[in-house]
């Protein structure tokens, strides 16, 4: 099992001004550097805290890294316009040089469907819509009237996973239709990862990922909200590993808000 880090971008306790790519790079480096297997970036906009736009801030790691994957973990992408969107991934997909891995979701947040004028209720229908339009565009088909052409190297898009809770329909959609499933520690308990699972391995599913998995080996009480999570002693931290290991997730992606690279370090060790 491997495992990566789950980035909310948020500034540091010390940022500076003008010194935001460089913690975000420095970041990228050195999770490359202790020999995690990626970054996934979260995608939020209306929730009234900092927050950096998910394409931009891959772009960023990449300029600090050269070989681990980054991805989003997951993109909403009822907010955005689908060719418009299309045409964005398509750029990061020639930029992270086949680096990109695109999670994908209808979101759950109705601030940020207020703060980008669109429609909450209509959300599901509108991810596969636009999830229709952008995978056409990537294959090189005309779409109203338009195309996209394809750069060397980026026919038929990045791979795609499809982020569920526990929705076994989903689940099993993630198994048939994408190139894997992603869950969420803040959202499944132990019982819907383990059911998930069986659903997803049951349907072909290939690779399954957690994300959002709240870590601080510290001991104390959890500081965050989270059904899943690390928040506990490093000894606890590994056999809660070796459980999702064994239930059959290929990655789990850690949210740590002590980035120290002491605190990473000893996050990294917990995974032989």
């Amino acid at each position: 099992m491997r495992l990566g880090m789950a980035l909310i971008a948020r500034p540091p306790a010390d940022q500076q001004r003008g010194s935001g790519l460089q913690w975000v790079t420095r970041f990228g480096m050195m999770v490359e550097k202790l020999g995690f297997a990626g970054v996934w970036v979260t995608d939020s906009m209306g929730r009234g805290r900092h927050t950096l736009d998910p394409a931009v801030t891959l772009s960023a790691l990449h300029a600090g890294t050269s070989h681990i994957e980054l991805g989003t973990g997951v993109l909403q992408v009822p907010l955005r316009r689908p060719g418009e969107l299309a045409h964005r991934i398509q750029s990061l997909n020639v930029l992270l040089a086949g680096r990109l891995r695109l999670g994908v979701g209808a979101g759950s947040t109705r601030a940020d469907f207020e703060f980008a004028g669109a429609d909450y209720d209509t959300r599901f229908a509108t991810f596969r819509e636009s999830l229709e339009v952008m995978r056409a565009l990537w294959r090189g088909e005309r779409v109203n009237g338009a195309s996209l052409l394809a750069w060397p190297g980026t026919e038929g898009g990045p791979p795609v996973f499809l982020g569920a809770w526990r929705s076994a329909r989903t689940i099993e959609r993630a198994a048939r239709e994408f190139d894997g499933w992603i869950a969420s520690g803040l959202h499944s308990t132990w019982e819907d990862l383990e059911t998930g699972m069986k659903t997803f391995r049951a349907h072909g599913g290939k690779r399954a990922i957690l994300t959002n998995i709240h870590t601080d080996l510290g001991g104390g009480p959890p500081s965050h909200a989270g059904t899943i999570s690390l928040q506990c002693t490093p000894a606890e931290a590994r056999e809660r590993l070796q459980r999702l290991e064994a239930i059959g997730f290929d990655d789990v992606m850690l949210i740590c808000h002590d980035r120290s690279e002491r605190h990473l370090a000893s996050v990294r060790a917990l995974v032989a």
